[in-house]
Order: C-alpha cells, then structure tokens, then sequence
C-alpha cells in the first residue's frame, strides 16, 4: 500500500498483492498517518491493477477507510476498486448503523452503576413475586382439580427427583457423616469422650447438614435440569405452543415439577441423615475403637424425634425453594442456546442463595423457640 499526490490535488492510493485475512493487513490508520494535516486532500482513488486476491479482510478495510474519508470531509471515489468490491462495499454501506452497536469504551459512572444496578434488583424481586403468585395459584387450580398437566410426566419427574438421585445424595452424606466423625474424633479423644462421636454426627445430619446438603445437591442436579429443560421449550417456542392451545405454562411444566421436589425432597433428606449416621458410624467403629451396637445405642440415645421433624420441615421448604429457583429461570431464559446456559447457571446460584438464607433463618428461629 503507497500513497501519491496527483496534480489536482487528490491522493491515489496504490494497493496491490493478496489481500485476505490470513495476511498481515494494514489497518484504516495507516492511511490517515499517511495524508499531510497541513493540506489535506479533496478526493481520494484507488490504483488497483496490481491488486492480487481479496476477501472479506479487505472489504473491512476499505469501510475503514470510507469512514475516515466521512469523518475528514474527502470525496471517495471507488470507481477503479473491482465490481465485486463496489457491490458488497454499497452492500455494506447501505443500512445505517444502529445507534449503540458498538460498545463504548467508557465506563458508567459509580452512581450511574449503583443505580442501574439497584433498578435490575428491584425488576427482579417483582419477576420473582409475580412467579410466586402464578404458582400460589396454579396449586390453588390443582386444589380444586382444575389444574392440567400429564400425569406420566408427573411421575417421570419424581423418578428423576428422587430415584435417580440416591446414588450422588449417598455418596456425598455418606462422606460428609466420615468428615464430620472425623472432625469431632480429634478433639473429643483429647478429652476420652469419643462416644459423643455418635451424638455430633447424628444430630448434625438430623437438624443440619442432612437436609441442607440434599437441597445443595438437588440444586445443582435438579434445579440447573428443570432450568435447561423449560429453556430449551423457551428457545423451541415450546412454550408459545402451549398458549397458543390455551393451557398454562404454570400448570403443565412447572406444578408438576415444584410437586414432585416437594414429594422427594423430605425421603431424599431422611435417606441422607441414615447415609450420614452411617459415614460417622465408620469412623467410630473402625477408628475410634467403638462397637456397632454402642455406637448406634449413642445415636438413638442423642437423637430425637424433633430434630429430625425439624430437618424434615426443612426440607421440604428447601424442595420449594430449588423448585421455584430453576423453573423460575427457565421460563425467564432468553431464545438462544447461551441464554440456556445462563439460565441454568442462574438456576443454581439462585437456588443455593436462597437455600443458605433460609437456612439461617431457620437457625435463628429454632434456638428463639428451644426446638
């Protein structure tokens, strides 16, 4: 690329060899460090009889160009560029671009920030209270029998929430019964009380952990499917469908689901307190010197009826709250395969928030009330 002034004033810019993509090419700029400041020109050509190959990489470049001779008051004169470039350059040029399209640079101000930030919250407590809303009233419509969904659906839903979910939910109570064993193990046998093991473990999984640990799994098992799921109808316009034949997205995707997590979620968390009383029970009998029979009279000994309702109740709360979380997402997922991702990714993080707050709640409520 080379740059001649012509006697009447104007600028011939010389191009020439293969001009792609996979080539160094040189960028709008350099014409512009190339014309004098002092005198500018009126028109600027092209020479192009030595132009070899091009592709999209040059076309790029000579928008660039345009743009500069636009923004400097040149007359651009593309009579000698070669007609495929004429065309797809008028192609190029032929709608305006879109006020916003090009991302600025410059940061918003702080309060700017703050205060865009504060509206999105706000616009997302009300999405969340309008979807708590249809859901109080689609198990209002399935209260008096009217709500429509497929009963087979309902009962591949629960499979999934609940069979197919015991091997991960065995696994993790069964290791975090053996952590917390282990935990309590070393500082109780300072003390030769290593039978208080069984008591730890067995009412930290019945009150805590048991129902806590379950909704955290479900959370990233289920929560992020039923996201992905509802996503996925929403790219599909799956949903639209059904609107279209008169029945509620509420209704047939969602009650279903909130129905089968609420259903699983309380055996879900008793088979995960056994699992966990179970992992603890290795550690006592097979580090701590314990027998079976002694250990397990020390749990049922340690252990109450309202611990485990309380973890129970619990549960059942935190099956909502994973349940709303991914269908929630999924239906407000955007119409394309990011946007699923997204959603899920949302589903889950929301799911685990809300699961931890309640959580605390629940902490403070049960030691105001002695439970």
């Amino acid at each position: 690329m080379s740059l001649d002034r012509t006697r009447d004033g104007a600028v011939l810019l010389r191009l020439s060899g293969d001009w792609r993509l996979k080539s160094r090419l040189p960028a709008p700029a350099a014409v512009e460090q190339q014309l004098d400041p002092s005198a500018p020109p009126k028109r600027l050509a092209f020479d192009t009889s030595a132009l070899g190959g091009w592709d999209s990489g040059f076309l790029a470049f000579l928008v660039g160009v345009e743009e500069l001779c636009r923004a400097r008051h040149i007359e651009l004169d593309a009579s000698n560029l070669p007609e495929g470039v004429r065309r797809l350059l008028r192609l190029a040029t032929a709608v305006p671009e879109r006020q916003g399209a090009r991302r600025s640079e410059s940061r918003p101000e702080f309060l700017a920030l703050v205060g865009a930030e504060s509206l999105a919250l706000w616009r997302a407590c009300g999405e969340m209270l309008a979807f708590l809303g249809e859901a109080l009233l689609s198990f209002g419509r399935l209260a008096v029998g009217r709500a429509r969904f497929r009963r087979t659906d309902l009962v591949d839903i629960i499979f999934e929430c609940g069979a197919a979910a015991l091997p991960i939910v065995t696994l993790i109570s069964f290791l975090v019964g053996l952590i917390l064993a282990f935990v309590g193990a070393i500082q109780l046998q300072q003390f030769g009380a290593q039978i208080y093991v069984a008591d730890l473990v067995g009412i930290a999984m019945a009150r805590e952990m048991g129902a806590l640990m379950t909704g955290i799994i479900m959370s990233g098992r289920t929560g992020a499917a039923f996201a992905a799921q509802l996503g996925t109808m929403q790219v599909n316009e799956e949903i639209d469908a059904l609107s279209t034949f008169g029945l509620s997205a509420m209704d047939f995707l969602v009650l279903p689901r909130m129905l089968a997590l609420i259903l699983m979620m309380p055996l879900l968390c008793v088979y995960s307190d056994l699992m966990g009383i179970l992992g603890g029970a290795f550690v006592g009998v097979g580090m701590l010197k314990l027998s079976l029979v002694e250990y397990m009279n020390a749990t049922v000994n340690g252990i109450g009826l309202t611990d485990f309702a309380v973890g129970i109740f619990k549960s059942s709360v935190f099956g909502v709250l994973v349940a709303i979380s991914g269908c929630m997402r999924g239906i407000q997922s955007g119409r394309s395969a990011s946007a699923v991702g997204l959603a899920a990714t949302s589903a889950v993080v929301t799911a685990i928030v809300f699961l931890i707050v309640t959580d605390g709640i629940f902490a403070v409520l049960t030691n105001a009330l002695h439970i």
